[in-house]
């Protein structure tokens, strides 16, 4: 596979171009702006004519507007939302419903978890219809992140999205209630505050069904939820001490109500306490009895575990009000100081470094356990994450996941996108899956995962697909010809040009040598680029894509 990724590249470009010039990146290059660096990490990197506007307008009025984000205000991302449509096509089944084939707009976005539940009886509504509001949310996704304007508000989104993951081919109720999910959960959720944001997701529909608590009750109780409510939502794996600690007392400060860390035995309490958090989807509950079939969260007392409990060292008397239990938990992990460690950690990896600077995880800490308690925590903890020196240092120690090395060479072409599912196969192509990773992980962040020999073969195929709109991909219009500056004349000019668009600086000597020759054509660089005029447009095209697989393009 790789041979054949190469052989297609060579096809389109000279072997010795691809040779010298396309080299996974191995050692740091050198920092760009600090501009350059805020929209590569607080977005999804530059559009045309962004850095000029954030150098007027300055690093901390950005960070502000980009932390309060109007979505009334954002012009074009609407107007792409409201054109976009996804295809739909089935056929008929008799007595059931009638055959489909129509380029339908995004018509669920905003639709209540009422109305995309009445899409629930399998009798009566094909597997397309049930998969379609998921669909929908992905197109969206590729939208957002290629137009919006709250460019932040996106990258929170897709940070949130992974480390409360859900999959869609884990039940086809999460595919049919994903836009609840993202809507009113995440994006909800992505500035707010962390301990109300916990609760959002354990009601939600969505993670009910993919950590089965959905089906939990009394005797046993079903431990998935609670186990990743501490490994992965909260504390974190760091403060999984079972392996020191075989007893709740034993672990350090625990018989005072502040335990450093977690065992087997808070995971199995904890999943007692939300026994009876489940989803009104009609199930049978007792002999003819039903529940609700709203899609809504429920709490059924009479699955509920009602005994005595001890959480992280604290106990929970019996009998205690409705959903008491459940909270209680929310509270302990949520405002325990080994959440803040290990969100924090997540929040600076994700926008900073894979191995973020101490003294800014520490900066960022203090200010979450500062405001605990206020309804904007995790925005605060964002201000002084992106307001520290540190945020536009460390270059080079992260990369662009897939989704945002396609995202930000659209955005750097000003593409014109139209977000089929064929983009979805162009990202499960370099491994990453789009609201499909199937275990509650969520996506890698480190480089090592993403950046390999294999890997950037295919990144540079990804690149030169989107590109060259192949027969069977043609999800983005590309009008560089058209973009190119009148007064960009010889190889040189438009090279520099398209370099500086893509990339905000300049790249080493050999690299800009390299691309301006292959433009030129066998001309002089000092002059316009030799041939025809479609043999030139052509090289234009393959000289863009270049820019979009260079080492320069992967960093962030």
């Amino acid at each position: 596979m790789a041979k054949q990724r190469r052989d297609f590249l060579q096809s389109l470009f000279p072997s010795n171009t691809i040779n010298d010039l396309l080299n996974p990146p191995q050692t740091a290059p050198v920092p760009p702006s600090p501009e350059v660096i805020a929209l590569n990490r607080m977005g999804y990197g530059a559009r045309q004519g962004d850095i000029v506007t954030l150098k007027k307008k300055g690093l901390p009025r950005y960070i502000e507007e980009q932390l309060n984000p109007n979505n009334g205000q954002d012009a074009l991302l609407k107007e792409q939302l409201a054109k976009a449509t996804l295809k739909i096509k089935y056929k008929a089944k008799a007595g059931k419903y009638g055959a489909m084939d129509e380029n339908r707009p995004l018509k669920l976005l905003n639709a209540s978890i009422e109305e995309l539940w009445k899409l629930s009886d399998r009798k009566k509504t094909p597997n397309k219809e049930r998969n379609r509001p998921a669909q929908e949310v992905m197109a969206a996704t590729w939208l957002r992140a290629t137009y919006s304007k709250w460019q932040l508000q996106e990258v929170m989104t897709e940070f949130w999205h992974n480390h409360f993951n859900v999959s869609v081919q884990t039940d086809w109720r999460i595919a049919l209630t994903l836009p609840v999910y993202d809507r009113e959960v995440i994006r909800k959720n992505c500035f707010g505050n962390f301990r109300d944001f916990l609760e959002d997701v354990a009601k939600s529909t969505a993670m009910q069904y993919y950590l089965d608590n959905v089906y939990s009750k009394a005797s046993p109780a079903n431990e998935n939820y609670a186990r990743e409510l501490f490994e992965l939502h909260t504390l974190g794996a760091d403060h999984y001490l079972n392996h020191l600690y075989d007893q709740w007392r034993q672990v350090p400060g625990a018989t005072k109500g502040k335990p450093s860390g977690y065992i087997d035995e808070d995971v199995y309490e904890a999943a007692r306490a939300f026994t009876g958090w489940t989803i009104a989807d009609g199930s049978r509950i007792k002999g003819g009895e039903r529940l609700p079939n709203t899609g809504k969260f429920f709490y059924y007392e009479g699955w509920h575990d009602n005994y005595q409990k001890r959480v992280l060292g604290t106990e929970f008397s019996s009998n205690q009000p409705p959903m008491a239990d459940g909270k209680k938990v929310l509270d302990l992990v949520a405002y325990h100081p080994g959440t803040a460690k290990f969100v924090c950690t997540k929040i600076c990896r994700r926008l900073v470094a894979d191995k973020p600077p101490q003294t800014l995880i520490d900066k960022a800490v203090a200010t979450w356990m500062k405001h605990q308690k206020s309804p904007d925590q995790i925005k605060h903890v964002l201000r002084t994450i992106l307001n520290a020196p540190e945020f536009t240092q460390n270059w080079g120690d992260k990369v662009k996941r897939p989704f945002e090395l396609v995202v930000s060479f659209l955005r750097a072409t000003n593409a014109q996108l139209t977000p089929h599912r064929n983009m979805h196969y162009l990202l499960t192509n370099m491994g990453y899956q789009m609201f499909q990773w199937a275990t509650p992980t969520g996506h890698p962040d480190v480089a090592s995962y993403w950046i390999n020999s294999h890997m950037m073969l295919t990144r540079w195929n990804v690149v030169s697909t989107l590109v060259f709109g192949l027969r069977w991909h043609k999800s983005a219009k590309f009008d560089l010809k058209g973009q190119t500056p009148t007064n960009a004349k010889s190889a040189f000019q438009i090279t520099d040009y398209w370099i500086e668009r893509a990339l905000g600086r300049q790249v080493k000597p050999q690299t800009r040598g390299l691309l301006v020759n292959y433009l030129a054509g066998g001309g002089s660089a000092a002059e316009p680029p030799f041939g025809k005029p479609k043999d030139i447009n052509f090289r234009l095209r393959a000289m863009v894509a270049l820019i979009g697989m260079t080492p320069e393009f992967q960093w962030r």
